[in-house]
């Protein structure tokens, strides 16, 4: 019997009803979207999608009463990122970010610094909060964007993202949110906060399968984005460009169904388990865990010390001993699954 311990990486296992969803939908339905005559089947992949887009806008507190028109789907978080950061920054505009973001938006934001894009990387302290006095000095600034990922894959700590919020829309510079490891773990209103686009996957925190992601749009700021790949929509196909509306603008070719199916399933069961009592329960552990490693000599533990503003996600360096080797030793001797490195 193995003990995961890999979160961070994808959640595991997932609840029974996801494959159950996703082979269900493979076997009994099938159909593409809005690629058919209207059979049974058809209709059912349309309220499928649709059910799909609603419940997430909801769950994340969309724009415009959760209009399920402003959630379009992708892969995965890295995608919902180039689409939003390619499609929206151009030579000479100004982005700011810190220096705890994931390569997901770090190598994009590099690529675009070569096209002429300015970035500022904004340094965070040694327990990986960007101070909000930095990003005020920095916003003093003429800049066009702001992008933050909300909490550290490496560290565990959780951005302030209400005070980041708050100071972006005071200089109205667009926010956008990289909430790959709080998806699902801690609760976001996307409109509350006046968030121009939420990104997120869903084989984390959401519980779901991977290969299924999206972003969750302020619809003014969808409108200044460029689509990042044209397409197949299954509507205006008399059109030879890609359509502006949402979600089509977005969302070129056959999406993953299979994807979309055990994602609606997932989210139903988080909302019945319920996000507060799952964060609830990490919390719980998570404080058990940091009791324990700092009693065990010679581990360094990296991050905060206590679970205010952490997930529990923890970076632990072990003296004179290789990171590749610890893990192998724990997966052989105790079926610990842990991950080495970054």
């Amino acid at each position: 019997m193995s003990i995961y311990l890999n979160n961070a990486a994808t959640s595991w296992p997932k609840p029974q009803v996801v494959p159950q969803a996703m082979y269900d939908f493979m076997v009994n339905s099938g159909a593409n979207l809005a690629r058919g005559a209207a059979a049974k089947r058809d209709l059912g992949t349309m309220d499928l999608v649709l059910e799909c887009r609603e419940i997430l806008a909801e769950f994340f507190h969309g724009f415009e009463d959760g209009d399920p028109r402003y959630v379009t789907f992708t892969a995965n978080v890295t995608e919902s990122l180039n689409v939003v950061l390619k499609g929206y920054l151009k030579p000479g505009m100004r982005v700011l970010t810190s220096s705890m973001e994931h390569n997901a938006s770090m190598r994009p934001l590099r690529r675009l610094e070569q096209r002429g894009v300015i970035l500022s990387v904004l340094p965070c302290t040694q327990e990986g909060d960007l101070p909000l006095h930095v990003l005020t000095e920095a916003l003093e600034s003429p800049c066009d964007l702001v992008m933050i990922n909300h909490a550290s894959n490496v560290c565990g700590t959780i951005q302030d993202l209400e005070g980041i919020a708050k100071l972006c829309k005071s200089h109205n510079v667009p926010l956008v949110v990289d909430a790959a490891q709080t998806a699902g773990i801690i609760p976001i209103d996307v409109a509350g906060l006046d968030i121009a686009s939420l990104c997120f996957t869903g084989h984390k925190g959401l519980m779901g399968p991977q290969g299924i992601g999206g972003i969750i749009w302020r619809p003014d700021f969808a409108e200044q984005v460029d689509c990042f790949i044209e397409g197949g929509t299954g509507s205006f196909s008399h059109l030879e460009y890609q359509p502006d509306l949402l979600p089509d603008k977005f969302e070129a070719g056959t999406p993953n169904l299979p994807g979309i199916a055990g994602l609606r399933a997932a989210m139903k069961w988080l909302i019945a388990e319920g996000i507060h009592n799952i964060r609830a329960k990490e919390k719980a552990l998570g404080s058990r865990f940091l009791k324990g490693i700092q009693q065990i000599p010679g581990v360094l533990l990296a991050g905060k010390k206590t679970m205010d503003r952490r997930l529990p996600v923890f970076p632990l360096n072990f003296r004179g001993l290789d990171h590749a080797l610890v893990a192998a030793d724990l997966v052989e001797k105790a079926g610990i699954e842990t991950r080495p490195g970054l």
